[in-house]
């Protein structure tokens, strides 16, 4: 049983987590027929492994917001 109460940035590490093994799976399936030999996707194709970097920075901004909120308790106490 998980007693905690949910941080301020827990959301947003869960959903840039997500968002960035989405783009992890893509960057594979995109990657792989250059490896082979296969036809390649088309451009646009490749703008969807973009997501791990939108993953990487919605965790980053998660865990920044966490550290801010656990400073203003740690000030007002």
């Amino acid at each position: 049983m998980n007693t905690e109460t949910p941080s301020a940035g827990d959301l947003l590490v869960r959903l840039g987590g997500i968002v960035f093994l989405i783009g992890a799976v893509a960057t594979v399936v995109t990657v792989a027929p250059l490896f082979l030999g296969t036809t390649p996707f088309p451009s646009p194709a490749y703008l969807v492994c973009m997501l791990m970097g939108l993953g990487f920075a919605l965790a980053a901004a998660g865990v920044v917001r966490t550290a801010l909120a656990q400073r203003r308790t740690a000030h007002n106490t």
